[in-house]
């Protein structure tokens, strides 16, 4: 498949502004081939917050240059931001459950107040890995991103899980069900993609936000 991307030029203020993580507790973004990627665009107001961020990458997304990028316009060294920002790249669904497993060991030596994953569960659709296999890892991950929420830490999880067409979607659904926010990225005729709201927390109403492609 494919993948384009979305300049940093095209985020304009308020929807910056309007796409704010939770938090606390288990954000579910999903709903289109790029949002592996758009896990970047909510780092600048972490950052300007003072938050660090600790993202493990199952999607191998993490861009240095497009982070440069949201340095120099908010006219700080790129050292600035990468000093916020952790990164621990997972290439198979057992080294990503290997990294949530591991969380409160790394926030141990990096105190993040956000932790960021990508590819959960599309990773875990690799049908080099036998499904048992794949549900045990994944099972094992879900139990291990529900002790990171104990420690009242927020998780935000980017998947491209709507992508894929396999009977594996049961994990995406288990995904969900333990999320206690979900929002979608839906493309408007405009080429605007803009965030929906489909699992809210009971007190927190939905919040506009769109991107240009």
């Amino acid at each position: 498949m494919a993948f384009h991307s979305i300049p940093a030029a095209s985020i304009t203020p308020s929807a910056v502004k309007a796409w704010e993580l939770s938090e606390s507790g288990l954000t579910v973004f999903h709903g289109h081939p790029q949002t592996p990627r758009l896990f970047h665009y909510f780092l600048p107001r972490l950052i300007a917050q003072g938050k660090q961020v600790l993202c493990l990458d199952g999607a191998n997304r993490f861009d240095p240059l497009l982070i440069a990028r949201f340095a120099r316009r908010a006219g700080k060294e790129s050292s600035v931001f990468n000093q916020k920002i952790r990164v621990a790249r997972a290439f198979t669904c057992f080294q990503l459950t290997e990294l949530l497993v591991r969380v409160p060991r790394l926030l141990q030596s990096f105190p993040a107040q956000v932790v960021a994953v990508t590819a959960l569960p599309d990773v875990y659709f690799d049908e080099d890995v036998r499904e048992r296999e794949a549900a045990a890892s994944f099972q094992q991950a879900l139990e291990a991103l529900k002790m990171v929420a104990r420690l009242r830490v927020p998780v935000a999880v980017f998947s491209d899980a709507s992508s894929f067409r396999t009977p594996r979607q049961t994990f995406f659904h288990q995904l969900v069900k333990s999320a206690d926010q979900v929002w979608r990225f839906a493309e408007q005729e405009s080429g605007k993609l803009t965030l929906l709201e489909e699992k809210a927390f009971p007190s927190r109403r939905a919040l506009p936000g769109c991107i240009k492609k």
